[in-house]
């Protein structure tokens, strides 16, 4: 990573005229985010690693205030709990091993764990002996209107959370309850809705629980997608947990990962070559890109040219990828100046979440070098093209 910080994207093609893709890192909108959030939610934030687990990224998250973090592997608790003494880790992947489970308690002293089955709360209770932890019981929520329905692979029907939370604390632990209502959540009354599932849960353990975890789900402004502001989802929370009636020292928290990282960073691309109305660039679906074909959605795009003006007339081009794969196309056109042409740059903002943290290096492709900018685009307007001023 370069320790120079350009002032955007152009800039950034100006002093290197890069041949490769290049993640354009603005820390400053990353740590405003983050801050905008832990004001704004209710509770206790943690951030999930799984997001986006650049040593840049998770230093911006951690100046803006960010001390609570989801970790799901061994990796990341051992990444979070190096480079942060005073980072607390929460091992919030409902399937773990028995050595894993063992490793996170003894070696990383972790003591919030997930589960969603007794065979889980089996494996915590070898791990953990007589030392008390914080055991989540992940509630199964219905699907909705969100990108991803992490409900399908994880989560326990309202009748396998009540016998959980009651063997919980019958195990001597601290019971909490979480669930998740999925990736991109573009309906806020889904978490209101989860949390009258968490309520009926509740009543029929009668278990009185220390945390209550509303998970992730908090949507990106990605263009054409109507996601409501975060304000709307958290009152929804908000009225959701009012009508539980929790006692007062139950924590409530979240996780969010997208919300928090999506707008912090761009990616810098270079066509290849163009044949009519197709691009070739080098980065594509195998590398950063691969939430576009697996959540279908959009992402605001510029030209950036060094030398002479871009066209006004705008063009719908397919973009396809640097592999020798037909499979590795995107999945919608770029609207663009109508000249583009091979060597100039393409600026694709909002790649923060789900980018180099799901890139592969499949045919030896790939994205290896970050910068840091202090704007990046975003959405606002959704497509725009760069001059050879400034």
């Amino acid at each position: 990573m370069s320790e120079t910080r350009y002032a955007d994207a152009r800039a950034v093609a100006k002093a290197i005229e890069p041949s490769y893709p290049v993640y354009c890192l603005s820390p400053s909108k990353i740590e405003a985010t983050a801050r905008n959030f832990l004001n704004a939610f209710p509770g206790r934030v943690l951030y999930a690693v799984k997001c986006n687990p650049h040593p840049r990224v998770l230093q911006a998250l951690y100046d803006a205030g960010i001390r609570h973090f989801d970790t799901a592997s061994l990796p990341e608790i051992a990444q979070i709990s190096e480079s942060y003494s005073d980072a607390h880790l929460y091992f919030m992947h409902p399937v773990k091993s028995r050595t894993v489970t063992r490793t996170a308690f003894d070696v990383y002293s972790v003591r919030d764990f997930v589960i969603d089955h007794g065979a889980e709360l089996d494996k915590i209770v070898a791990a953990a002996e007589s030392e008390r932890v914080n055991v989540f019981v992940r509630l199964k929520t219905p699907e909705t209107k969100a990108l991803y329905n992490l409900a399908a692979k994880f989560g326990a029907s309202p009748e396998v959370a009540v016998d959980l939370l009651k063997r919980v604390q019958k195990e001597g632990f601290r019971p909490g309850l979480s669930f998740h209502v999925g990736s991109q959540c573009l309906v806020p009354q889904a978490f209101n809705e989860a949390l009258n599932l968490a309520g009926y849960v509740l009543s029929r353990a009668g278990v009185h629980i220390h945390y209550l975890d509303v998970g992730g789900g908090f949507p990106a402004n990605y263009p054409g997608q109507g996601a409501a502001p975060l304000e709307a989802y958290f009152r929804s929370i908000k009225k959701g947990v009012k009508k539980l009636g929790l006692r007062n020292d139950c924590v409530l928290m979240c996780e969010p990962g997208r919300a928090l990282v999506a707008d912090g960073c761009s990616l810098l691309v270079q066509v290849l070559l163009r044949k009519e109305n197709e691009l070739y660039i080098n980065d594509g679906i195998y590398g950063s890109l691969s939430e576009l074909v697996l959540a279908k959605m959009q992402l605001p795009a510029r030209v950036i040219r060094l030398e002479g003006e871009v066209s006004q007339t705008l063009r719908a081009f397919k973009v396809y990828g640097p592999t020798c794969d037909s499979f590795d196309v995107l999945p919608h056109p770029f609207l663009l100046p109508d000249d583009v042409r091979e060597d100039d740059w393409i600026e694709i903002g909002q790649v923060g979440a789900y980018s180099n943290a799901a890139a592969t290096k499949f045919n030896g492709f790939s994205a290896e070098t970050l910068v840091e900018v202090n704007e990046v685009l975003l959405p606002e307007p959704m497509l725009q093209a760069a001059s050879a001023r400034g």
